[in-house]
């Protein structure tokens, strides 16, 4: 048995030779004494770091998640101008002084068509509140006759004026309009700062192209000149066609509102067109309601006209006017145009429905490049038929089987030739 100490371990013994053997270190991550490792505080600064700076990353992104769509805007609003500004600047005119041209007759005609569609809107606004006390009369000469009640215009007035919901409806209203003033303000904002975005973004292209390739290697370079060239030209024409086929639509519109005598048709035909064509999946319906509204005032079966018009346009435009408009510009299907506004609205609300159908078109044209395609073979499923095979068809079965149901019934035993004695 080997010697022990005190402390009840045994005791080191010298070596043949006279020497102490080496004493081996234990098992583990731990020194001679117990000691953590020394990499265990320097991961635990840096597991700490990691999380501190994911969390300041991620508030400032939420803080300026308004500030980076406005910029996403912007550099759309600068792809869609390009085209303008560049034939400009080809034509020997300095490129700032042709992006501020463009944003100059973008913002005259902005400012023009709101002006007068708020004149057309104060102006039968005035028109209604003047003829609510006839029209009222109307309506209770109608419910008096109908329902044989003694109502008096004078009595609903003044029942109106002593209500609580009448009070609070005014008191309601005169907080919000605070409300609305800030939102109104805040609105010029954003819009001041999409603006002053999309100039730089226009103005500066070449430069903001030269910038993001001296970072990258000359293959790069190349691939994102290639992108930046598609998305330019899919935005571009996105824009123009639309705007062609907002100029149709309000021509269109404008004939049948002057015929049938609905004031202010110049301006409600100009509200269709953009409307319609510039705010996706619900803009037809927000752009023939206005029409409708001041059409029935004049005369309730001029609004059925409105509609009935409306809805017909809206299927020549589909199925005959876009497909060929939108051919050499977008082209893309109308499913995964659809698809696509739904997804950019639940990402970015209304700026992802508007930007939706360029951004798709761009990454659909730049990936097609990479995709091989081979030819297709000749089948009958390819263009939608059936594969029939070898046996009889549909329609020869049951041919078949309605013969043998005509055939009269024969005896058991008995064969064709066979006859009763």
């Amino acid at each position: 048995m080997a010697p022990t100490d005190e402390t009840g371990q045994a005791a080191q013994q010298p070596s043949a030779s006279g020497t102490t053997p080496p004493v081996r270190p234990p098992v583990g991550g731990a020194g001679t004494n117990g000691r953590m490792p020394r990499w265990l505080p320097r991961a635990m600064v840096l597991a700490l770091a990691l999380v501190a700076v994911f969390q300041l990353g991620s508030w400032a992104f939420h803080q300026l998640t308004g500030l980076l769509v406005n910029i996403l805007i912007a550099f759309f609003l600068a792809l869609a101008i390009e085209p303008a500004v560049s034939w400009m600047a080809s034509r020997g005119l300095r490129r700032g002084l042709a992006a501020f041209i463009v944003f100059i007759g973008v913002m005259i005609l902005s400012a023009g068509f709101v002006t007068l569609l708020g004149s057309v809107l104060a102006d039968q606004l005035i028109k209604l509140i003047e003829g609510f006390p006839e029209y009222l009369d109307s309506v209770i000469h109608w419910i008096n006759t109908h329902f044989n009640t003694d109502l008096k215009r004078v009595d609903i007035q003044e029942g109106l004026l002593r209500s609580g919901w009448l009070r609070n409806y005014v008191q309601n209203s005169a907080t919000g309009v605070l409300d609305v003033s800030a939102q109104v303000i805040g609105g010029l904002f954003q819009l001041l700062t999409i603006a002053l975005f999309s100039f730089y973004f226009a103005a500066d292209g070449p430069r903001l192209r030269r910038a993001i390739c001296s970072v990258l290697p000359p293959a790069r370079q190349a691939e994102v000149l290639r992108a930046w060239e598609i998305a330019v030209n899919k935005t571009g024409g996105y824009i123009y066609s639309r705007g062609l086929m907002a100029m149709i639509s309000g021509v269109a519109h404008f004939v049948l509102l002057q015929a049938l005598g609905v004031p202010y048709a110049p301006v409600l035909a100009v509200w269709v067109g953009l409307v319609s064509q510039f705010i996706p999946t619900i803009g037809t319906y927000l752009a023939g309601a206005l029409p409708m509204l001041i059409a029935f005032t004049v005369d309730p079966w001029y609004a059925l006209w409105v509609l009935i018009f409306v809805v017909i346009y809206q299927q020549f435009e589909n199925y005959v006017l876009q497909p060929k408009l939108t051919s050499k510009t977008v082209d893309i299907h109308p499913a995964v145009a659809f698809g696509s506004v739904i997804a950019g609205t639940a990402l970015l609300g209304a700026v992802g429905a508007l930007i939706a159908i360029p951004a798709v078109a761009t990454l659909q044209a730049f990936l097609g490049a990479y995709v091989k395609r081979y030819d297709v073979t000749d089948d009958p499923r390819v263009h939608g038929h059936r594969w029939r095979g070898d046996g009889p068809g549909l329609l020869a079965r049951a041919k078949g089987l309605w013969e043998r149901r005509r055939e009269p019934h024969r005896p058991e035993g008995r064969g064709p030739g066979q006859n009763s004695s």
